[in-house]
């Protein structure tokens, strides 16, 4: 493997399959293998997963929801996907799978410390990260970047529904939107593209 130490950012729609919400179980199924098979070429893996195939902001406007209880509620669906996932990882032969929530809730995932997640890297297990950063108006997007450099992963594998690339532009929008191979992050700055 290229990398000692990997983070991957799942979208909660990588949870969903083709439905917009909810869990397809041929999506989760290929999530955890992927999953797996990174680790098995020797890489450490930590997972950030967000929490949108169960709850989205537009809902929260639609029902009237303030922003911040919104977003307590997709931290908690967070939770929901990080069970799925170690469940599904667990499913497949993997022996050690640790849950770490940036809400205490000792039942069922361990709080997220930083020392205590590396640790647990270093002894080969997966790191499941829940609940973004534990605080609202913060998508997960953001604390899969903030805990890949606590842990010091080299490298963040993104996994959105629909988006296989950096595009010129957004390619829903855009037939003639040109995937890039490869692009560096100042590139990404200078032309001022949405990446995740």
């Amino acid at each position: 493997m290229r990398y000692r130490r990997v983070l991957v950012k799942l979208s909660g729609g990588a949870f969903s399959g083709p439905a917009d919400f909810g869990f397809d179980k041929g999506a989760v199924d290929l999530l955890a293998e992927e999953i797996l098979a990174v680790s098995r070429q020797g890489a450490q893996v930590a997972v950030m997963v967000g929490g949108g195939n169960i709850f989205r902001g537009r809902l929260a406007d639609q029902w009237g929801i303030d922003r911040a209880e919104a977003d307590n509620i997709g931290m908690m669906a967070t939770v929901v996907n990080s069970l799925i996932l170690r469940g599904a990882l667990t499913a497949r032969g993997a022996s050690e799978v640790r849950v770490m929530s940036a809400i205490p809730m000792a039942a069922i995932a361990e709080s997220y410390i930083r020392l205590r997640a590396i640790k647990h890297l270093d002894k080969g297990y997966l790191v499941v990260f829940a609940a973004g950063t534990g605080q609202p108006f913060v998508t997960t997007d953001y604390p899969a970047v903030q805990r890949a450099i606590e842990i010091g992963a080299e490298v963040i594998l993104v996994a959105k529904q629909g988006a296989n690339g950096v595009y010129t532009t957004d390619p829903k929008e855009d037939p003639s939107a040109q995937r890039f191979r490869t692009i560096p992050y100042d590139e990404v700055l200078s032309r001022q593209l949405s990446v995740m």
